[in-house]
């Protein structure tokens, strides 16, 4: 059984980024590990995070540059559009905007001070009806064989 999730950051400074998650984001530090600091957890509500130090961003340039939106990190929320508020009160640089995706529910990216990109996700469809976690599978849908793709991918 799978509890919960605690995605891994990297940071280049373990102060400023517990400041930024604790002041914009309202999280709070469960702890701060290290003399200098080096790794650190940040919590709210469901949600943990944890900060590790690096010497330069986790993702280089080039790949930013080749994938503008990859995410670091997920969050389900139970209000994306009260978040989204509050985040903004309180001087979130947002990569994207509240928006209402497709499949119906709320989205919004932050980009934390070291480039980080976090999706906070949550609401129903249009209609105030919940939004499915997995779609149904219709002809555009077929299942993975997860050990006949790992055979084919290890032969050489």
């Amino acid at each position: 059984m799978i509890l919960h999730a605690e995605p891994q950051l990297f940071v280049t400074d373990i102060g400023r980024a517990v400041r930024f998650y604790g002041d914009v984001l309202g999280f709070e530090a469960a702890f701060v590990h290290g003399d200098p600091p080096f790794y650190a957890q940040v919590v709210r509500d469901g949600a943990r995070l944890n900060l590790r130090h690096a010497d330069r961003p986790g993702l280089s340039a080039n790949f930013r540059q080749a994938e503008p939106d990859a995410l670091s990190a997920t969050l389900a929320a139970d209000d994306a559009a009260g978040l989204f508020t509050e985040f903004q009160r309180a001087g979130a640089a947002f990569h994207q905007p509240l928006r209402r995706e497709p499949w119906g529910a709320q989205t919004f990216i932050v980009a934390d001070p070291d480039g980080n990109l976090l999706c906070f996700a949550g609401g129903g469809a249009p209609g105030g009806e919940p939004a499915q976690a997995l779609a149904a599978p219709d002809s555009n849908y077929r299942t993975l064989d997860a050990d006949a793709a790992l055979s084919r991918n290890s032969q050489p």
